[in-house]
């Protein structure tokens, strides 16, 4: 008897998919709605378009709809809300910047959650029927299309709760370096120095390597070589990279400054390396901390006349003329 069933059942399917979207809605109907159903395929493959798309309005709460657009809407307000004063309390509370961006972060992404599940709830009627239809429907047929938003929620969740970077941090990945400024269900975007916004998929993170620079702190070390003649006076040299740097601004004194000394070769020919190793008091000060040290250092090499490297050419004794051997031409 189960077979014969499964039998009708295939046959109609095929028959509803040849006759086009009317067919197959009108069997869906029938599936959703036992009541409804017609006794044969070739009655259900006749009913006029009109009430085909009758019974699946009847599934749509229609006032819930209405309300839902108040619910999306509502949301939307809220979120633009907090933005705005998330971003007016962070330039009068520089060091709570941080803190305030994972707060409206987290705030966001319990909202478009709780939005969603409500105008679901909203806007159908569900039964265990239609519940058991649309979720065998979504698993087959847009399985393959959005597996790759889904795995991107799921890592969205993983970097919430693993927190490898989180808003506010200055990270590089991927060839792109900047500041996280928004960790989505479905992305992460990077403002990067240039004033460019880049969108990274979440899973993207899953396994590659991610470079932070601060993690979850204002200050953040920066990294600058400065190379000089082997010839040239290196502990001079020394000395003023440090100056330069301490005598900043925007350095971070409670953490160490370093200056660390090593030959390179550069361009093959020796090189003296110096590299510079300080605090920045905040990451967004990375770029000027930068310029002001270079600045204030080429200006001492210059005073000091310290050279950058070059090639050095050695000017050998004359030889000592051997018993025997002829003299060199004059």
């Amino acid at each position: 008897m189960e077979t014969l069933e499964m039998r009708s059942t295939t046959a109609t399917f095929c028959r509803a998919r040849k006759t086009g979207l009317a067919g197959l809605a009108a069997l869906v109907v029938g599936v959703l709605r036992p009541g409804l159903a017609f006794a044969n395929p070739e009655e259900a493959l006749g009913t006029p378009d009109a009430a085909v798309m009758g019974q699946f309005a009847s599934m749509i709460r229609w006032s819930g709809v209405l309300t839902s657009i108040v619910v999306i809407l509502g949301a939307w307000m809220a979120i633009r809300f907090v933005r705005d004063l998330v971003e007016r309390l962070s330039r009068q509370f520089a060091n709570r910047r941080l803190l305030l961006q994972k707060i409206a972060t987290i705030f966001q992404f319990i909202v478009y959650v709780g939005t969603g599940a409500a105008v679901v709830l909203l806007s159908f009627r569900l039964d265990a029927g239609v519940l058991a239809i649309i979720g065998g429907t979504v698993a087959v047929s847009v399985g393959f299309a959005v597996k790759d938003v889904v795995a991107s929620f799921i890592a969205g969740i993983m970097i919430m709760v693993d927190r490898p970077f989180q808003v506010g941090d200055r990270i590089s990945f991927g060839g792109q370096y900047g500041d996280v400024t928004a960790i989505g269900l479905r992305s992460v975007r990077v403002q990067t120095l240039d004033d460019n916004t880049v969108t990274i998929p979440n899973n993207k993170f899953i396994n590659d390597i991610t470079s932070n620079g601060n993690y979850g702190a204002l200050d953040m070390q920066v990294v600058m070589d400065f190379h000089i003649g082997v010839d040239q006076d290196v502990g001079r040299a020394r000395s003023i990279v440090n100056e330069a740097a301490v005598t900043s601004r925007y350095v971070y004194l409670p953490k160490p400054v370093v200056v660390l000394v090593s030959q390179v070769i550069a361009d093959s020919y020796v090189a003296v390396r110096l590299r510079l190793k300080s605090y920045v008091l905040d990451t967004k000060y990375e770029k000027a901390f930068e310029t002001d040290v270079n600045l204030r250092v080429l200006g001492a090499f210059r005073e000091h006349s310290i050279m950058p490297p070059a090639v050095l050419h050695r000017q050998l004794d004359p030889l000592v003329r051997k018993p025997g051997s002829a003299a060199p031409p004059s």
